[in-house]
């Protein structure tokens, strides 16, 4: 059974052997040109703007208010007994909506500030 077993494997890894090899381009193609290299950063691409943290209490809650550029686009609420949840922000407008830590079908996509002007 063993020699059978190693037969079976043998084969399989000489088919992956012969299958690494690159394939010649076809004919009449013309290969790509390389891409120019990207610009280089500047100090102010570097620097990502970092959010303001101030953490206040309210009644039995720690609230840690999030805020970029003076503007506030989440909070983290932690109550004394219970879970902590996050309100967000999502679009701009002082309407905070509650975040749940578990997958829904309201999956969020990631928002940063990457550039303002």
């Amino acid at each position: 059974m063993r020699t059978l077993t190693a037969a079976a494997l043998l084969a399989f890894a000489l088919n992956a052997a012969a299958q690494s090899a690159p394939r010649p381009p076809p004919p009449g193609s013309v290969p790509l040109a390389d891409p120019p290299k990207p610009p280089p950063m500047t100090e102010a691409d570097k620097k990502a703007p970092e959010p303001v943290v101030t953490i206040r209490h309210d009644g039995d809650n720690e609230v840690s208010e999030y805020r970029i550029n003076g503007k506030l686009y989440m909070q983290r609420v932690t109550p004394k007994h219970g879970k902590p949840y996050v309100l967000m922000d999502m679009h701009g407008d002082g309407v905070f909506t509650k975040q749940d830590e578990t997958l829904t079908p309201n999956i969020r996509v990631p928002q940063w500030v990457l550039y303002s002007f």
